[in-house]
């Protein structure tokens, strides 16, 4: 058996493989040989049929079995031998149909593609934004009002004003009001903060116990998941109602009353002894804030990062081959029309996938088993905490991390987490960082612009 591999042009080259009988014959004749013992044929006892109706009935789809078998031992083993960086996988040439009854040597054709050679260094000169949210006065306010609403008390009310929770028996009417028959019914509870049209939500203040009112729906609430929800039915039917018009009858009135910021919300929010007044309050909600908000602000930086690198070094790919290798490797059937349309977002993606990967080289960026493990056990120590439960010692901790582990989409979350976090570190490092603050406003606007 021979291979021989052409000479790189435009990032791509032909591996040929060819193969003589005496590459597979012997494979073919103790598969055949096994076949024989277990064989069940008509007229002969298991394991006393003839080598020859063996051969005669299985041999041709054996030596295409082990020919396909050889083919890609030896093209992969190529690839890793002589290491190869390639681009998908070898994408075999369509010559002339093989006869597989009288063809005993065979050759082989596959295309290949290489990864494009670069460099990635990150210098001083290398420049990049980091926004950071500023967290103001009226954020925190903000803040302190939805956790004071949070620890509140629910109350029934006989008149409803701006904030209730209205829970009503909820129809669907026909234009001149009346219920229509095998129509959408459903009880549920609206929130009037939540209804978009003001003069609708201007109905439902002031109401009683008892009360009907009727609205189009699709105006009063334009979150189309949560009106979904409150009929009691599937988002694909919101877009095709009979009719948009709605009866709400009131059966109850809740009120939320907002809990009073003080020691005992401060105590049940931090914990005993961790807030001495509503200063202090005030402050851990900024900083609260502001951990959460750094979140998103590292969100961006490395999303600036993968533009900044794709931008910059400009990789050459070898997209004629990608694109064939696409269609060719497509579960689903693929136009090259369509193709076109979504390629520029692929190839972005996989040269990101070279640069990360070359940054993980240079920097010696790597993850072990022993870091997911302690990074595991780390989490569930803090919940334990939050939970006011006994942490246990480091065994217990390791025997739980270790179960918890054994779900791989669980150890993955960890290992990429860890990753992130390592390469962002890089990134924080290397970059020369220009912080800019910018109100929460205007950080979604960006954000909103960048994508």
């Amino acid at each position: 058996m021979n291979i021989t591999q052409s000479k790189a042009k435009n990032l791509m080259a032909k591996i040929t493989i060819d193969i003589i009988a005496d590459d597979y014959n012997e494979r073919v004749s103790n598969v055949l040989n096994d076949y024989r013992k277990t064989a069940v044929i008509s007229g002969f006892r298991k394991g006393k049929t003839p080598i020859g109706i063996i051969n005669k009935k299985f041999r041709n789809s054996v030596v295409v079995e082990e020919v396909n078998k050889l083919i890609q031992d030896k093209l992969y083993n190529h690839i890793k031998e002589k290491k190869v960086k390639v681009l998908g996988s070898p994408m075999p040439i369509n010559k002339n149909e093989i006869d597989w009854q009288n063809q005993v040597d065979f050759s082989f054709e596959y295309e290949i593609a290489f990864a494009p050679e670069f460099d990635v260094k990150i210098t001083s000169k290398d420049k990049l934004d980091f926004h950071v949210i500023k967290v103001d006065a009226k954020m925190i306010d903000m803040h302190c009002a939805d956790i004071a609403k949070r620890y509140g008390k629910m109350s029934n009310s006989s008149v409803s004003k701006e904030g209730d929770l209205v829970f009503c028996l909820i129809n669907q009417i026909d234009l001149e009001g009346n219920i229509i028959k095998d129509g959408i019914q459903n009880e549920a509870t609206v929130s009037i903060d939540h209804i978009s049209d003001k003069k609708i939500k201007k109905k439902f203040i002031g109401i009683k116990l008892g009360s009907i009112i009727n609205c189009n729906v699709l105006k009063a609430f334009t979150n189309h998941s949560d009106l979904a929800a409150m009929l009691g039915i599937s988002q694909k039917i919101i877009h095709n109602l009979k009719s948009e018009s709605f009866q709400f009858t009131v059966k109850n009135i809740n009120r939320l009353e907002p809990a009073s910021l003080d020691s005992e919300l401060f105590e049940k929010v931090y914990g005993v002894n961790s807030i001495n007044d509503l200063k202090d309050f005030r402050n851990r909600v900024k900083h609260d804030l502001e951990t959460q908000f750094l979140i998103e602000s590292d969100r961006m930086l490395k999303n600036d990062v993968v533009n900044y690198f794709i931008d910059n070094l400009k990789l050459k790919m070898p997209d004629d081959f990608l694109k064939r290798w696409l269609i060719h490797t497509s579960e689903q059937p693929i136009t090259m029309e369509t193709l076109e349309k979504e390629y520029d977002m692929y190839s972005k993606g996989l040269q990101w996938q070279l640069i990360e990967n070359k940054i993980l080289e240079n920097y010696k960026i790597k993850v072990s088993n022993e870091d997911i493990i302690s990074h595991t056990k780390e989490i569930i120590s803090l919940q334990m905490r939050q939970y006011g439960q006994k942490e246990g010692d480091d065994s217990q901790l390791t025997d739980i991390a270790t179960n918890v582990l054994k779900n791989d989409e669980e150890k993955k979350k960890v290992y990429d987490k860890i990753y992130d976090e390592r390469t962002l570190a890089v990134y924080k490092e290397g970059f020369n960082l220009n912080q800019k603050n910018i109100s929460y406003n205007d950080f979604v606007k960006l954000a909103s612009e960048k994508k």
